[in-house]
């Protein structure tokens, strides 16, 4: 029992409820379709236990499997790591540089972002991902990008199988016209299958290989947009700030040069960071190693300054239209129904007369933050989301004929 005590506990059991959503339900049913499948194609296919060939092929298969799934279970059960609540920097002067997070009452670390789904703040945060239904950031960082490398892998040898499957059991059924084509098929024929490839099997089989295909796709592009901000030693979210630094001081002309305080000059240095012999990443979470021109709040004070402007750009908004926040709301139109943001942000309830401050949009949609009570500010509640163009009406406060116009609307 004590030693059942010391896997089991409470808080790895609230952790298991991670698998309850519809990212990981749908990445572990892909995982268990693809390789069952293969195995069993594996067997009707290239008989292990006849030539070295099959043997090495199915233990290839099996390997594959496994390290998909250590690697996806460590991204969702070990977690990027967070900032402890109430977290405040050593020396108090330091506290002037870092932004303050009203939800978790404390500071927020230098690399760290508050993250809406976690209600956390996260080390070093790239992104919340649906598909391990948690965070990819400081101590998973490594475990999710291995993930990424090894899913299109293990699936490109799966697609293999199905395809080299379909062709040995249809070689002699159907004729395809491929004269030119042929392939030895003496080893595989050594050992006749077990199972019989019947219509529902290829049907099986089909099916299996677009996921796997698809899979190989999709997956292997994530891999690839991940190595290259670890290349970087930069996270995704670190990239945008990078882009909007250099965009806010060639707007207002300022002369400063930025930066990136964590690109430590090699790309083997930054690979080292994120991947090391013990899968542990290098740093506490909250002090890293910086270039040599830069220090530890170099990153911080570009976010506070980015914040500053961003309350001098954004637009004041006030709703003519109740907006109930569903998704896709077909009564705003069919451009917003068809046109509504593809991403996971929220969208945020309007009624008449509310006030928002907008900071981007689109043609058919706008985000911005809902202008709330001092009461509800000072519980440190917050209100911003996606919300439809077609239901807020821009404010201008140039004159007072602009401002009651603007009040005429509403009413």
């Amino acid at each position: 029992m004590n030693f059942l005590s010391t896997f089991v506990t409470f808080e790895n059991l609230h952790e298991v409820r991670r698998l309850c959503h519809w990212g990981p339900v749908i990445a572990l049913s892909v995982i268990a379709i693809c390789s069952t499948m293969a195995i069993l194609d594996s067997i009707i296919w290239y008989w292990p236990l006849d030539t070295t060939g099959g043997n090495i092929n199915f233990i290839m298969l099996i390997n594959w499997t496994v390290l998909i799934l250590y690697n996806y279970f460590n991204a969702m059960f070990v977690g990027p790591g967070y900032i402890p609540l109430g977290w405040r920097p050593e020396k108090q002067l330091d506290a002037q540089y870092l932004q303050y997070c009203r939800v978790c009452q404390g500071f927020k670390a230098p690399r760290s972002h508050h993250c809406r789904k976690c209600n956390r703040c996260v080390m070093k945060m790239d992104h919340h991902c649906p598909w391990i239904n948690n965070c990819c950031g400081h101590l998973n960082h490594a475990y999710f990008t291995s993930f990424l490398l090894l899913a299109p892998l293990g699936c490109s040898h799966a697609a293999v199988i199905f395809i080299m499957t379909m062709y040995t059991q249809l070689y002699e059924r159907i004729s395809f016209g491929w004269s030119t084509v042929k392939i030895d098929m003496s080893a595989v024929r050594q050992f006749q299958p077990i199972m019989p490839f019947s219509v529902p099997a290829f049907a099986a089989t089909l099916f299996a290989l677009g996921l796997a295909l698809g899979t190989s796709i999709s997956v292997g592009m994530l891999f690839v947009i991940q190595m290259k901000v670890i290349l970087r030693n930069k996270t995704s979210i670190e990239s945008w700030i990078e882009e909007k630094a250099k965009d806010r001081i060639q707007h207002y002309q300022t002369g400063e040069e930025f930066i990136f305080p964590y690109d430590l000059g090699t790309r083997w240095l930054n690979f080292k960071q994120v991947f090391t012999w013990s899968g542990m990443p290098k740093g506490d979470g909250t002090e890293w190693p910086v270039h040599p021109k830069c220090h530890q709040h170099t990153l911080t004070i570009e976010q506070l300054k980015q914040k500053a402007d961003k309350r001098v750009r954004s637009v004041q908004y006030r709703a003519v239209e109740d907006y109930n926040g569903a998704c896709c709301p077909l009564s705003k139109g069919l451009q917003t129904f068809f046109r509504t943001p593809c991403t996971e942000e929220p969208r945020i309830p309007l009624s008449k007369g509310d006030t928002i401050l907008a900071t981007r949009g689109t043609k058919w949609w706008m985000y911005g933050d809902k202008v709330l009570s001092e009461e509800h500010m000072k519980v440190g509640e917050r209100v911003r989301g996606w919300f439809p163009r077609r239901c807020v009406e821009k404010c201008h406060y140039d004159t007072a004929a602009s401002d009651s116009t603007c009040e005429k609307k509403v009413n």
